[in-house]
């Protein structure tokens, strides 16, 4: 099973540029690889601009082969088109029915809970990155 997520930044107008995340979208895992290898709007915009992703953070090819180099599997990579998507506002961003929303937005990223059956929905979530030994 899959945990969704939507990523994105934060246009000069408000509108979000966003896409589509399939696995592992929970804080813990897509919060801690934006913050750890995303760390400005470039880097962002860059990983957006490569439309809709099978995994965020993977080496691991869609046939289960070992990929060069670690990053993002878009499923443009096998053929796909899945475009970038732009959101009006903040509220649009945030109705998307995935269970994350991310947003890269002031410098940093944001975690927002989009499970409207939690108690903390449309919540701002902390991402807690792990503290180095």
């Amino acid at each position: 099973m899959s945990t969704r997520s939507r990523i994105g930044i934060q246009l000069a107008d408000d509108s979000i540029l966003s896409v589509y995340c399939h696995y592992d979208g929970y804080p813990e895992f897509n919060g801690v690889k934006l913050i750890e290898n995303f760390k400005s709007y470039e880097k962002a915009a860059e990983l957006i601009d490569g439309g809709d992703i099978s995994c965020l953070w993977t080496n691991t090819g869609w046939n289960n082969e070992v990929l060069p180099t670690t990053g993002a599997l878009y499923y443009s990579s096998r053929g796909e088109d899945c475009p970038p998507r732009i959101d009006a506002n903040l509220g649009k961003y945030l109705a998307n029915n995935e269970e994350y929303a991310y947003l890269f937005v002031n410098g940093k990223w944001v975690c927002y809970n989009t499970q409207d059956w939690s108690d903390t929905y449309k919540q701002k979530i902390e991402i807690k990155t792990p503290v180095a030994a």
